[in-house]
């Protein structure tokens, strides 16, 4: 280390300015886009935002995804700057929920294999799942005891 490396430490300038870089991140929107130049509006309005890597449109979805440095909330309102009705993709796939078929859950406009992510769809804190429930009553060492008798 030399003498203007250890006097350099001693005056460095802080920037006061800092920019925070986003995380990489996946956005999913759901837009309805009936034809190629829908298609086309809403993938030249969020290619040219700062940060985006890869745009990804299905149509038969009706589901547009963003992957790169982006705000997702930005991305919404690109998006909604075209004139289309847009929100963030609503929809998780079915065998991740306890209760598919919860009031608000089920929707028959979802993609085959998908429900929406409602917080009816969860067990609550207090109460077990029924499988979870009935599961601790059996034994599979023993298959002939059970623990009701």
């Amino acid at each position: 280390m030399g003498a203007f490396d250890y006097i350099s430490s001693f005056c460095s300038v802080t920037s006061t300015k800092t920019s925070k870089r986003k995380q990489m991140q996946t956005v999913e929107i759901k837009v309805k886009m009936d034809c190629d130049g829908c298609e086309r509006r809403v993938r030249n309005s969020v290619i040219n935002m700062r940060g985006v890597k890869t745009v990804d449109i299905n149509r038969k979805q009706s589901r547009l995804t963003v992957t790169g440095n982006v705000d997702p909330n930005r991305v919404l309102k690109r998006v909604k700057n075209t004139g289309k009705r847009a929100e963030f993709w609503p929809y998780i796939p079915q065998h991740v929920v306890y209760y598919p078929y919860a009031s608000g859950a089920y929707d028959k406009r979802a993609p085959a294999g998908l429900v929406r992510n409602v917080a009816q769809a969860y067990p609550t804190a207090s109460s077990n799942a029924p499988e979870e429930k009935f599961a601790s009553l059996f034994s599979d060492d023993n298959v002939h005891a059970c623990s009701i008798m």
